[in-house]
């Protein structure tokens, strides 16, 4: 890849190649993708099981490294870096959203969103924590610990703290899973309304074609490539075509 990459280009992925070993033998789960997700879009991956979606988030995010290939998150490949330099980029670029929120439940909401930045030496400001608490509708239960929240209200403080940094690109793994439909529709309309008014860059990988049709656009994965995409789909067309695929 050339050492030049576009401004405009949050996460950029050029031949990525992803081998395990088992005892059975190789297994490639990922196959040579080159993708370029644009900053401020909002990205849905899809695919049938084992298709390589959880493996091209993990490696997006620089959890796991590609067999071959490289990775660049806003302008900074990932394939010279230690594992330390891995973790600072990962603290300051980067926001997770997992389905299982991964809060501590002996923290309050405002200490779990300030988490992040206690970890990587920053000094917490309060006004930044609590304007994040504002954006998901929570500022008045910064007080709460996650036992005392509902499934909705603990992953919306999860996406509070995955935001309230101003990373460059927002990685989320099933973040509406465990939710029933109501909560995972505030959750979504708050995803989109972050990357369409803040310009925050989500990759989101989901098996749900109502989740899917949240996102600017959907890629779909098949045996570790990438074989499809729709831009501005409904719920409809992504489900016909994930039933093609799963065919």
């Amino acid at each position: 890849m050339s050492t030049t990459v576009r401004t405009a280009t949050a996460v950029a992925l050029d031949g990525v190649t992803r081998v395990y070993s088992s005892r059975a033998g190789d297994v490639h789960a990922l196959r040579g993708v080159t993708h370029a997700f644009p900053q401020g879009s909002f990205t849905a991956i899809m695919g049938p099981s084992g298709s390589g979606k959880s493996t091209l988030l993990q490696v997006a995010a620089g959890l796991d490294r590609p067999t071959r290939g490289e990775v660049v998150i806003g302008g900074t490949p990932l394939g010279g870096m230690d594992q330390t330099g891995l973790t600072k980029l990962r603290r300051t670029a980067m926001g997770f959203v997992f389905q299982s929120y991964n809060l501590l439940d002996a923290l309050t909401a405002y200490e779990n969103v300030a988490l992040p930045a206690r970890l990587a030496g920053r000094r917490v400001d309060r006004a930044a924590v609590l304007e994040a608490l504002r954006q998901v509708g929570l500022e008045d239960l910064a007080r709460r610990r996650p036992p005392e929240l509902s499934g909705g209200q603990q992953q919306r403080v999860a996406i509070a703290r995955a935001l309230h940094l101003r990373p460059q690109v927002v990685f989320a793994d099933e973040p509406t899973g465990a939710l029933d439909r109501g909560s995972g529709r505030q959750v979504l309309e708050l995803v989109r309304e972050v990357s369409d008014e803040q310009g925050q860059t989500v990759v989101m990988v989901t098996h749900d074609p109502l989740a899917a049709s949240y996102a600017h656009s959907v890629l779909f994965l098949a045996d570790g490539l990438v074989v499809g995409r729709l831009d501005r789909a409904d719920a409809t067309r992504i489900a016909a075509a994930m039933s093609e695929l799963e065919r």
